[in-house]
């Protein structure tokens, strides 16, 4: 059987692995938003695999709303601590 498909360039397909490759190297900035408690925002941020891979994490903004099982998944995790913006209109 003749295979008719044409062989690709394997000059090509390095450029395409290398490239592939240095783009799975830049860090990732992922942003987990909600206007409401209790609608699911820290079941998916907490289900990352983020600490165990050498990744560096840091919480911006927790809302607790005083449940304890949230509080100890922060738990050795960098906190930035909350600043004051000053819009200038205002």
């Amino acid at each position: 059987m003749v295979n008719d498909t044409p062989r690709p360039d394997p000059d090509e397909l390095l450029v395409h692995v290398k490239a592939k490759e240095e783009e799975e190297k830049r860090g990732k900035l992922k942003i987990f938003l909600g206007y409401a408690a209790g609608v699911g925002k820290h079941t998916p941020c907490w289900n990352q695999p983020v600490t165990n891979e050498g990744n560096d994490v840091v919480v911006g903004l927790v809302e607790t709303h005083g449940r304890a099982e949230t509080e100890a998944l922060l738990t050795g995790l960098e906190i930035i601590s909350p600043q004051e913006v000053r819009i200038p209109w205002r």
